[in-house]
């Protein structure tokens, strides 16, 4: 019989957690597991070398918990992370939009809490930095206060406080989660339906006059290599694509519901290419965000 150890039980427990601080900080799924492995391995080290401390050392780098000491190291690599990123994404072809996870896909853990984990969210998280973003991620999707977040990222509370509170207003999060709107069931369906039947005007209606499309290709597939802005852009582009897109018997056409991010999206499936559309709703109902993952790397896990 293998025994577990503290480190390694510890990690098991937590991964799933883990999993969902690292991908609310990087968008990318696949860069969030490598950082949780990065961690399991740190633990594993840092056990072994406690192993090696004289018995009686009162070494103060000892592990008193493992949960914080696992969540701790996690947010920092998902920092470092993030800095390394952002040159890659600098030279990315045209919008870069966080990839797309079916929720199904997701560990439990990492949706318990769906706060910060839409598309919308992720994908305007961006704009924080590092250190802002990993505080509102740990305050909101993970209830900790501003001492314990103040431990992990050796600022003092009031600071923390401070990049909690600049980081909600640059995301516009709402003090009661509830009222934040994601994508309505209801005008999905009927965008689903409209497709299908080759008209979209109905739906087209609910763009909010300064409603945003970010198209994300990444060079692989054709796309917008820039943000369109405005309902008459929007739905013109829109069209544009879908009549070129139904007509083609060589290429069939359809369309799928999906769950990714914990919230409803939609799929627009040729032999060619695979499309996941995402919608912003405002508080007046109409669909002010867009965001359109054409990417075929960014794919793999929506389904």
């Amino acid at each position: 019989m293998t025994l577990v150890s503290p480190a390694t039980r510890a990690w098991q427990a937590e991964r799933g957690r883990l999993i969902g601080i690292a991908y609310r900080m990087l968008g990318d799924y696949g860069h969030a597991e490598d950082v949780v492995s990065e961690v399991a391995i740190e633990a594993l080290q840092q056990e072994r070398s406690e192993g090696t401390e004289p018995s009686g050392s009162g070494s103060a780098g000892r592990v008193r918990s493992w949960p914080a000491w696992l969540t701790t190291v996690c947010v920092r690599r998902s920092i470092d992370r993030v800095r390394a990123l952002a040159a890659v994404r600098e030279e990315y072809v045209g919008p870069w939009l966080p990839e797309p996870v079916a929720t199904s896909r997701l560990p439990e853990d990492a949706v318990a809490d769906r706060e910060l984990l839409s598309l919308a969210l992720l994908h305007m998280a961006e704009q924080l930095a590092p250190d802002a973003r990993a505080a509102v991620v740990l305050h909101r999707a993970f209830g900790m206060t501003a001492g314990e977040i103040g431990r992990i990222l050796e600022r003092t509370p009031a600071a923390v406080r401070q990049l909690i509170s600049r980081g909600e207003r640059r995301l516009r999060l709402a003090d009661d989660p509830a009222t934040t709107r994601a994508a309505d069931p209801a005008a999905l369906g009927a965008l689903l339906a409209a497709v299908e039947h080759g008209d979209v005007s109905g739906v087209l209606a609910l763009l909010a006059d300064d409603a945003i499309l970010w198209n994300d290709g990444g060079g692989r597939v054709s796309a917008a290599r820039n943000p369109i802005f405005g309902a008459d852009h929007v739905r013109r582009f829109l069209v544009g694509v879908l009549q070129k897109a139904i007509p083609d018997p060589a290429l069939p056409f359809s369309v799928q519901r999906l769950d990714v991010n914990g919230e409803p999206a939609i799929a627009f499936l040729r032999p060619d290419r695979t499309d996941v559309l995402t919608l912003e709703f405002g508080d007046d109902g109409l669909i002010h965000g867009l965001r359109q993952v054409c990417n075929p790397e960014k794919l793999t896990r929506a389904f």
